[in-house]
């Protein structure tokens, strides 16, 4: 669920003008699914970018007090939101943790990096929502270890049906700063992409698993 409307429109300009989102209706991307896909996202990107990356931790720092007050741990997803979960930690002035996608085999198999003690609440910070399946992962392993887990921030989710229901079975709260919505329009608006490209974006949409160029 997109928070702010103004921030959406923002974020998706951002992010397609420095490429972590790149749109190519005729070159279509394969993912490791298996779906061919007309875009692609890569948040790390906007660490490399001083200006975005702070816009970035503010506003994702700006909703979680907005959301959920100060929560006493921040934690980022591995790998993708270990950079910027840390950076709206340290902008509010809290601790931070991330989670691994499963423990180590090794040492003290570890798959939550970091001090965390029972019952305290965290936020999660996740850079992109596709499923939903590796960001509710961490959840789910966070609450194993006794954390009172208030929801989840992303910078952004391609908005897929089964996220939502991943989102709402597991009875998580999601928000993110922007959308595919917000961004086809917006690269709509700014002619990033043509008429019949913005077409070929939401027929994609519609049916992603069984889409074909």
């Amino acid at each position: 669920m997109v928070l702010n409307k103004d921030t959406a429109k923002k974020t998706a300009e951002l992010l397609l003008q420095i490429n972590a989102i790149k749109l190519e209706p005729e070159n279509p991307f394969s993912w490791a699914s298996g779906w061919k896909s007309p875009i692609y996202c890569d948040n790390r990107i906007i660490l490399s970018y001083p200006p975005i990356r702070n816009y970035v931790r503010e506003e994702i720092a700006k909703q979680v007090e907005k959301l959920y007050g100060k929560p006493d741990v921040i934690a980022g997803v591995a790998t993708g939101a270990i950079g910027v979960g840390m950076l709206v930690a340290d902008y509010l002035g809290l601790p931070f943790i991330y989670v691994r996608p499963e423990a180590k085999s090794h040492g003290r198999q570890n798959q939550i990096e970091g001090a965390l003690e029972e019952n305290q609440t965290v936020v999660v910070i996740e850079d992109l929502i596709s499923t939903g399946k590796s960001s509710l992962n961490a959840v789910k392993a966070l609450k194993d270890s006794g954390a009172n887990v208030k929801g989840m921030i992303a910078i952004f989710t391609y908005g897929f049906d089964v996220a939502t229901e991943n989102f709402k079975k597991n009875n998580i709260d999601l928000h993110t700063l922007s959308d595919y919505e917000n961004l086809i329009q917006q690269a709509s608006d700014t002619n990033y992409i043509k008429e019949e490209q913005f077409k070929t974006l939401l027929e994609w949409k519609s049916n992603p698993s069984g889409w074909q160029q």
